[in-house]
């Protein structure tokens, strides 16, 4: 099966794209999974402009790199969710923030998304990963007493503004991954189950398991894999950690910044963290997943150079094919 290991380049955006492309190189990664921000991946002009495609396609080749998705993480937020302020000016372009207006912020983000789907097919891409963002994110509280009608106008209104996009995503042959994500319309086990209801469970609206984010909501990410194994259409590697038990860190992390030894969890490089690797890799075997590994580094308190080379290792170690036949199939030869 020999699954590629990709590198997703979201927190190197700072950098330019062929200086990532040169670094993942050098430590032995098989492609990129490429952010549509910094000057990584320009999507309006991937999907109109063959010569800029190429040029990206020429500088993977130049690394013997390749690409088999794309992410559009900080555009997809903006299309559902409510409010929308500074925090989302803060991350997106200034043509998808215009003059802020709220729904002006979100149909620019939802044309661009359909506009990403194309950027996909012109490079060759078959998955999209991304957030979706959410109107009822914000009632997870559940105080004030959220009406059950308040949750399901959530979930139609994601709907309402995904179907249409996902028509595009239908036209060209590309299917969106959704990273299941507290602030996302999925953020844990039942509310992806409700996501996929509220659009009929179509094909092309899949998930992107990334265990990291299950390890503080006490969620199983073995368990999930195996539950929703014909929609897990990416894999993200990226760890968490616990560090509650001292009667004085939450859950809910306090509003205190990454990396605060106060904060009842964070990040940390892949394999430095709380999530059973050994038992998701030998799922991920049981369910046939085929496509990429890619790692996502993201840890305040190690440096993304050692980072990075050291968590392709970890994956290369465990990520271990499943064997060709029955171990105990040479007793009735």
């Amino acid at each position: 099966m020999a699954r590629p290991i990709t590198l997703f380049t979201g927190q190197w955006a700072d950098l330019p794209f062929e200086e990532v492309a040169r670094l993942a190189s050098s430590w032995g990664y098989d492609g990129l999974e490429i952010a549509c921000w910094g000057d990584h991946l320009d999507v309006r002009r991937a999907a109109e402009d063959s010569a800029y495609v190429q040029g990206r396609l020429d500088i993977l080749e130049k690394y013997n790199l390749k690409v088999w998705t794309i992410s559009n993480h900080l555009l997809g937020q903006a299309i559902c969710d409510d409010p929308i302020d500074q925090r989302h000016e803060a991350i997106l372009p200034a043509h998808i923030w215009g003059d802020g207006s709220p729904e002006g912020v979100r149909q620019r983000a939802a044309a661009e998304m359909a506009t990403t789907a194309r950027a996909a097919r012109a490079l060759g891409v078959d998955v999209v990963v991304g957030f979706t963002g959410s109107s009822i994110w914000k009632t997870v509280a559940m105080f004030p007493p959220v009406p059950a009608a308040m949750v399901e106008a959530g979930y139609r209104d994601f709907a309402d503004r995904w179907n249409p996009i996902l028509d595009v995503f239908d036209e060209v042959g590309v299917r969106f991954a959704h990273e299941v994500h507290p602030s996302e319309i999925a953020y844990d086990y039942w509310s992806t189950v409700a996501t996929l209801e509220a659009i009929g469970h179509r094909e092309a609206f899949g998930l992107n398991w990334d265990p990291s984010h299950f390890v503080w909501q006490d969620l199983d990410p073995v368990g999930f894999l195996w539950d929703f194994k014909d929609r897990i259409y990416h894999v993200d590697c990226k760890d968490a950690k616990r560090q509650v038990g001292n009667g004085r860190n939450g859950r809910m992390g306090s509003h205190l910044a990454w990396g605060d030894p106060r904060r009842g969890w964070d990040f940390v490089s892949t394999g430095h963290g709380d999530v059973p690797w050994e038992a998701c890799f030998r799922m991920l075997n049981t369910i046939g997943y085929t496509g990429p590994i890619s790692v996502e580094w993201e840890d305040a308190g190690m440096d993304r150079l050692v980072g990075a080379p050291e968590a392709l290792n970890f994956v290369k170690t465990l990520a271990f094919d499943p064997p060709t036949a029955a171990f105990d199939a040479a007793f009735s030869s």
